[in-house]
């Protein structure tokens, strides 16, 4: 990422090169000229906020190509809207550069933005810009729209319910792994799919917005299917158990050779996790076709507390480490 700092434009000037034209969609954004942006909500509709803050050699490697750094970057906060049924309408992005960016570089995460915002239908309403010492660190702060009280939240759980997942889990961790060179005996193709769900998620917007309604708790699957799971046994007061044989895993993961343990601890999913009444379970695959996402039951809300990996014969499958820690 070298070159010499007089190659390089300064603050304003990158601005208004790169991030200003991203915000041409976005009236409130008055064009990056001013100090702050206006966000009018539609009529029935309340604001829907949330934020991610990604580092190399943390989030992403930093040698990752840097249209997909910004796409994954954008991409993880759009599926917290997902999993809370919000339309996502814009973001406001915050960089810390390392010194020796380049201005390719910072062209090519800036194409990676504007094709995902067209993608998805949102804009940029403002930020900032900064150097660092240290590695690159990219926040966003995503917002969107839902109609007023239909946010899904995660303390909606009871007892009776049944737990669903989205697509696939554990193809972003082995990605990971096989980027590491930690999984041998994969084909090209194999390898390809699991790297590009690490890469380059997929927010499940169109299945999120479908579940207001429906899901009593939602949310995605960053930190590993358990751990975040447990996030809604917490909040809802409620114990989750999870049957192992039904966590949906693709051909390419099964073909690195990965456990089940592995898939549900490892993280970067993005997939949306979410529980619905029993008597309601004869929907989630309409709605799943038409929201064009499958989508697979794997367990149950108790009364209780915590939660537990359940073998094909109901026992407990001790887990020491659910998933990423932060801290």
């Amino acid at each position: 990422m070298t070159n010499s700092s007089s190659d390089r434009p300064g603050e304003f000037e990158l601005i208004a090169k790169l991030f200003a034209p991203l915000s041409a969609e976005a009236a409130g954004a008055y064009g990056l000229t001013d100090d702050a942006a206006t966000i009018q909500p539609p009529p029935g509709c309340e604001l829907v906020v949330t934020a991610d803050l990604l580092t190399a050699g943390v989030h992403f490697r930093a040698d990752d190509p840097p249209k997909m750094i910004a796409k994954k970057s954008l991409r993880v906060n759009l599926s917290d809207l997902a999993a809370k049924g919000a339309v996502p309408a814009g973001y406001l992005l915050s960089l810390a550069m390392p010194r020796d960016w380049t201005l390719p570089w910072m062209q090519s995460f800036a194409d990676g933005l504007r094709e995902d915002q067209n993608a998805f239908s949102v804009a940029l309403f403002g930020g900032d810009t900064t150097s660092t010492s240290g590695p690159l660190t990219i926040a966003i702060t995503a917002f969107g729209f839902a109609p007023a009280g239909r946010m899904i939240r995660r303390n909606g759980a009871r007892p009776g319910d049944l737990v669903f997942v989205s697509g696939t889990i554990g193809d972003a961790g082995a990605g990971l792994a096989a980027l590491k060179d930690e999984i041998a005996n994969l084909s090209a193709s194999e390898r390809e799919v699991l790297v590009s769900r690490y890469q380059v998620p997929s927010p499940r917007l169109a299945l999120g917005q479908a579940l207001r309604g429906i899901a009593t708790a939602s949310l995605d699957v960053s930190d590993g299917l358990l751990a975040d799971l447990g996030h809604i046994a917490e909040t809802s007061g409620v114990r989750l158990t999870i049957d192992a044989d039904r966590i949906p895993l693709s051909l390419a993961f099964k073909a690195a050779g990965e456990s089940v343990l592995s898939a549900v601890t490892a993280g970067d999913d993005y997939e949306i996790a979410f529980t619905t009444p029993a008597a309601r379970r004869d929907e989630i695959p309409q709605i799943a076709e038409r929201a064009g996402t499958p989508v697979t039951e794997i367990g149950r809300v108790e009364a209780g507390k915590g939660i537990a990996l359940l073998n094909s014969s109901g026992h407990e499958i001790p887990v020491s480490k659910k998933g990423y820690r932060h801290f």
